[in-house]
């Protein structure tokens, strides 16, 4: 296993607290490998006994009829009587009334519990009911471009980190991708397993959806579309003219499972002079650039989409709310905020004329604050100042500690 702190540190901090630690996010990002980490540091540095830490599977064959009261009886047989006991259990959402489970065995025996799960419906009304102020939520995403270097030095050898920048962009972060040297192909093979598994277990079949072919294209306009703003309307419109009718309910409907099912990521607008969140015409970003070239292909004119992708989880990662800001004359890639820190970024392939230099710098200027303001770019003459707003090669902006 390849240590990953980001998580791992942040989760050790709370063993032993009265808290459920709830690991969310996209299936294959590296939750259950979290985990067994984290098992891992229990025994080595806090010097836990294997019998007082229980790891269960829920997605595995062996629960596929089980009840949570089922559920429930196995777990308490389980339970240690000589101490605290470590439970640890994975892919939960597919026992119904998990909460009612974990909220049982929190309230009535001495246990540190973890869980995790890859659909957002975990977040639901249910466990704010049954664990209100008692469970603390991890999101875990694929590989940052850090840990992506990470673990391809375990196989590999890692060139300057601008080259590496766009073999990241092609290849994507799926943890699995990368445990050893994997051509292009066999890459995008793996993700679009990922991608078949996610659309008709936690879509397909949890939803019921009976029109599937409307559903892939749905997805498919999300994915050609990332980066660029657009409505449930837009799709249906879009849709229409190819003779194939769906109404706006129903996508609608569709983008709001493939975001539960942390396929898609919603960002929306946010006026900047009025300050408030806008309810049209919204961003969709992917879980993962790879998932966009496995469903799709690769195409090098994509790439610039790709990036702002990329920089988006980035900032999401590192703990960011993150809107699209609008400003008087247009719109600003991200505006992101972590409690009183915010933070202006623009992202752009490559400056080469006088339009994508209005873009990159001019509407940032029209930021009257005091907070930090980047333009990224991809091409050679990142770096320098231009009248207080930072450049940066994106590369070094996804590689740095400073924001």
């Amino acid at each position: 296993m390849i240590y990953r702190p980001m998580y791992v540190d942040k989760i050790m901090a709370y063993v032993d607290t009265p808290f459920v630690k709830v690991l969310t996010g996209v299936r294959r990002c590296g939750k259950s490998t979290i985990q067994k980490m984290i098992m891992e540091k229990l025994q080595k540095e806090r010097n836990i006994p294997a019998d007082r830490i229980v790891s269960c599977r829920y997605d595995s064959m062996e629960y596929e009829d089980v009840t949570a009261k089922q559920m429930y009886a196995q777990l308490k047989g389980q339970l240690s009587p000589g101490g605290k006991t470590y439970l640890f259990l994975d892919e939960v959402q597919e026992i119904k009334g998990w909460e009612k489970v974990v909220n049982s065995l929190v309230s009535d025996f001495d246990v540190d519990l973890y869980v995790t799960g890859s659909n957002s419906r975990m977040m639901s009304s249910e466990i704010s009911t049954y664990l209100t102020g008692r469970y603390i939520v991890f999101r875990i995403f694929t590989l940052s471009f850090s840990e992506y270097l990470m673990f391809k030095e375990k196989y590999d050898t890692v060139g300057d980190t601008r080259t590496e920048l766009a073999e990241y962009v092609r290849l994507g972060g799926f943890p699995a991708t990368h445990l050893q040297k994997y051509s292009q192909d066999e890459i995008y093979t793996i993700v679009r397993d990922i991608y078949n598994s996610t659309l008709f277990s936690d879509i397909v079949k949890r939803n019921q959806v009976r029109k599937i072919d409307q559903l892939e294209r749905v997805v498919k306009y999300a994915f050609q579309n990332v980066g660029s703003t657009f409505s449930a309307k837009s799709i249906s419109d879009h849709l229409k003219s190819e003779r194939r009718a769906l109404d706006n309910e129903t996508v609608y409907s569709y983008l709001e499972k493939l975001e539960k099912a942390y396929l898609l990521h919603r960002c929306s607008r946010y006026d900047l002079q009025g300050r408030e969140i806008l309810k049209t015409q919204e961003k969709f970003y992917l879980a993962d650039t790879a998932l966009r070239y496995s469903v799709l292909g690769y195409h090098a004119d994509s790439v610039g989409s790709s990036l702002e992708n990329i920089v988006y989880l980035e900032l999401c990662r590192r703990g960011y709310t993150v809107y699209i800001g609008k400003t008087n004359d247009g719109e600003i890639d991200f505006a992101a905020t972590r409690q009183n820190e915010k933070i202006y970024v623009q992202v752009t392939q490559e400056i080469n004329s006088e339009k994508t230099e209005k873009r990159g710098y001019h509407r940032l200027l029209e930021i009257h604050d005091n907070y930090p303001k980047y333009v990224l770019r991809a091409d050679e003459s990142a770096g320098g100042n231009y009248e207080g707003i930072k450049t940066m090669h994106i590369a070094d902006f996804l590689l740095s500690s400073e924001y």
